[in-house]
């Protein structure tokens, strides 16, 4: 019976972890992710993988184990490259310090311009 309801809670967890894994691939974002909760899901699995070898249960359970720890980690590698993704377009987006330092001196010229006349 504590094998069945094992099972129950790891088709529960699973069925939500490819929804994840889905949305941060259609959103290509990282909004609402937290790195260190799937870090510490990931341990999770593994240390519940690690508890079915070492008390000899190798059934069932362990391919979900498998299975849910399988998809967190593309959920985890989805998030970096989102992430990478992000910084990128961060990176576009925002002028360069040259471009910034070069606009200064513009309009200081602008300024000084203006009080001499």
């Amino acid at each position: 019976m504590t094998q069945v309801l094992e099972c129950v809670m790891l088709i529960c967890f699973g069925l939500s972890w490819p929804i994840s894994v889905y949305k941060s691939i259609a959103s290509r974002s990282t909004q609402g992710k937290s790195v260190v909760f799937i870090v510490a899901i990931i341990l999770g699995y593994i240390a519940g993988i690690t508890a079915k070898i070492i008390s000899g249960t190798l059934n069932y359970v362990l391919a979900l184990y498998v299975f849910n720890l399988a998809v967190v980690s593309v959920d985890l590698v989805i998030y970096f490259v989102n992430r990478h993704r992000e910084r990128k377009a961060d990176l576009k987006q925002a002028p360069s310090q040259t471009q910034t330092n070069e606009r200064i001196n513009l309009n200081k010229g602008v300024q000084q311009y203006e009080y001499a006349n």
